[in-house]
């Protein structure tokens, strides 16, 4: 209310000011003229005061014009047109010329300060139009919410020397209160009841009035065509071109259809996304219902079997034989869920040691057996290579899920071949089969979440590779897939890591 009261009275006194200066620059002219005046030139002494009236004009409102004909030609009068020092005016010519002077004093006045007046109207059109052309091609460069509002405070700073403040909805025709702690360290306090009442009846001339808060900041509803962002909250130093609301409408149009697509792309987007996950789970519910229910039903069918029926010694070993296969199937299939979980969640953690490759590669293919029995596996590892630090438990699961899914897709009698290097601080992992490979366009696929080739036969949730590309980024380590000239596939993981010395070799 206080600066309402300040930018008053300075209005008042700029008023004023014009008066007293239009009292003062005829009283200086006629102070100035006073030497040159005779009863011959007094005639001239008008052509000074018309200049001078006109001069004021161009600067002045309409008031202070208006005076300042009045006054030069009652100064004229006084000092100039004989008798002086008396309003008496005695030749006739003289009276039509004081007239004359007196009416084309003020139409010089009225007309020159109508020009400028135009001329200032113009000013402000051509100021408007540029100040939309630029907000409209520089919010049809951005994306973003963020970025539409920072590019419409910056344009809106720039032409209008004001601030810019958005209130946005969060999408479900409410609008987001500002934090307490944002308003109290801000320099602008936003009312938010007047701004949810501004936002419930968006009518394009909503704002505050100056008698509905003592905030000097406009608040204007932001209109979409199929919704409304939320409200604009302004202010700026010129307080007659806050009241243009037909500029405002248009202007603040550009911001809300800029708002609103953005809003428009992000409902889209999660709608999308939406679909996306629906599908994805029915996708994996019968994924994960189906790769169940196969050991599920080889165990009961095993169980019961057992149950319900006398049979050799021989079948009993078989019937326990394929429990056990089922039941290490099943057990793979939740290890790989949990692992999955515990990598996305981050909470999968290192627990780094010395261990000896030979030892980490035996313990896979012992549990791998029954799935190698059908091919030649081949192991190449030097003799001299070192004890190297890492997971033991988790570099297990990477190798058994290659191993595992080379066993799946490599013809039955072909050979696996393992490799292991030591290569400038990094270990070096090479699996490869003789199998068919991958599509071309599959490769950049291959490490994705419950991605399988199509047509793939074997079973599984399409984990396994997913698992072991985020074990080996945890390790710091790469994996990569290429398809072997010779046909096949070939996994290479690089990890960095640290070998033993003969120093720590004989502390341990």
């Amino acid at each position: 209310m206080k600066k309402k009261k300040a930018l008053l009275k300075l209005g008042l006194d700029s008023q004023l000011y014009q008066y007293l200066l239009v009292v003062v620059v005829i009283s200086f002219t006629t102070i100035v003229c006073i030497p040159l005046s005779s009863p011959q030139s007094y005639h001239i002494i008008s052509f000074i005061l018309f200049f001078v009236v006109a001069l004021l004009a161009v600067f002045l409102g309409i008031g202070p014009v208006l005076l300042a004909s009045t006054l030069s030609a009652v100064v004229w009068n006084f000092f100039f047109i004989p008798p002086y020092h008396t309003f008496n005016i005695a030749a006739t010519e003289d009276k039509l010329m004081f007239g004359s002077f007196f009416i084309i004093a003020l139409l010089n006045g009225v007309l020159t300060n109508r020009v400028r007046r135009k001329e200032i109207l113009v000013r402000e059109r051509e100021d408007q139009t540029n100040a939309l052309f630029q907000l409209t091609g520089e919010l049809s460069k951005v994306s973003g919410i963020e970025r539409v509002q920072k590019v419409a405070r910056e344009v809106f700073k720039k032409h209008f020397a004001g601030n810019l403040h958005f209130i946005l909805q969060d999408g479900n025709n409410k609008l987001i209160k500002p934090p307490e702690e944002e308003n109290i360290n801000s320099e602008v306090h936003l009312d938010y009841d007047l701004a949810s009442e501004v936002f419930d009846k968006s009518e394009k001339d909503c704002k505050a009035k100056n008698n509905a808060s003592e905030s000097d900041m406009i608040y204007y509803p932001l209109t979409g065509i199929r919704l409304n962002p939320g409200v604009i909250v302004f202010n700026m130093e010129n307080l007659e071109f806050r009241k243009k609301d037909t500029f405002w409408t248009t202007y603040f149009t550009q911001i809300s259809n800029a708002l609103e697509r953005e809003f428009l792309g992000e409902l889209a987007i999660k709608a999308r996304i939406l679909a996306e996950s629906d599908k994805l789970y029915k996708t994996l519910f019968n994924l994960i219902s189906h790769e169940f229910r196969i050991p599920l039903a080889t165990i009961m069918g095993a169980s019961d079997t057992l149950l319900t029926s006398r049979t050799s010694l021989k079948n009993k070993m078989d019937l326990y034989n394929e429990i056990f296969k089922a039941s290490e199937r099943l057990n793979h299939l939740i290890e790989n869920l949990l692992n999955m979980s515990r990598l996305e969640s981050g909470k999968i953690s290192l627990h780094p040691d010395w261990c000896d490759i030979n030892d980490l590669i035996n313990k896979v293919t012992n549990n791998l057996r029954e799935e190698l029995v059908n091919y030649v596996f081949i192991k190449k590892i030097p003799d001299d290579l070192p004890l190297v630090r890492l997971d033991f438990v988790l570099m297990e699961q990477v190798l058994y899920n290659l191993i595992l899914n080379s066993c799946q897709y490599a013809p039955i009698s072909s050979e696996i071949r393992f490799e292991v290097l030591y290569e400038n601080g990094n270990l070096l992992f090479k699996l490869s089969d003789n199998g068919t490979g991958f599509p071309e366009d599959a490769i950049p696929k291959v490490f994705d979440k419950f991605f399988r080739v199509k047509e793939s036969k074997a079973g599984g949730l399409g984990l396994g590779l997913s698992i072991v590309k985020g074990i080996i980024e945890s390790h710091k380590g790469t994996v990569k897939v290429r398809n072997r000239n010779g046909g096949g596939a070939e996994f290479t993981i690089s990890l960095p890591t640290d070998i033993m010395s003969l120093e720590q070799l004989n502390v341990e």
